[in-house]
């Protein structure tokens, strides 16, 4: 009799889903004028570690420079790494100083990212205006 041999293409896609479900973490970044938030959560949502400019002791006018969100971002990534994770995808959200200083930190950390993700909400067209009033 013969053996079938197992699709080698189907059996990549498969060690492919378990890779990116073990090894792959999030950072999820909220940036404001004021302050940027990082937070770092495994592929399922749970939260594992966060940092925030504030949270390295700048002074309330240094936090929203773009240095203390690249440290605070080195910071997290680090601790990532300290965890096992190689690989990550970055949610960014909000408009603020610290967005691109805050990616350049997760890259200087020594993770590799996969995927940037920008899911800032951008309004269409707004609300409807009220009708004029007649007398």
């Amino acid at each position: 009799m013969l053996k079938k041999k197992k699709n080698k293409i189907f059996l990549k896609k498969n060690k492919l889903k378990n890779f990116k479900i073990k090894n792959i973490v999030l950072f999820r970044i909220f940036s404001t004028f004021n302050n940027t938030i990082i937070t770092l959560t495994n592929a399922i949502g749970d939260t594992l570690y966060w940092s925030t400019s504030s949270n390295i002791n700048f002074k309330p006018y240094k936090k929203s420079m773009t240095s203390s969100s690249q440290i605070a971002a080195e910071r997290v990534g680090k601790f990532a790494i300290s965890l096992g994770y190689k690989y990550s995808k970055i949610i960014i959200n909000g408009i603020g100083f610290g967005r691109d200083y805050s990616i350049r930190g997760v890259f200087n950390s020594g993770i590799n990212v996969i995927s940037v993700c920008d899911v800032t909400p951008n309004p269409h067209n707004g609300c409807k205006l009220k009708k004029i009033r007649r007398n």
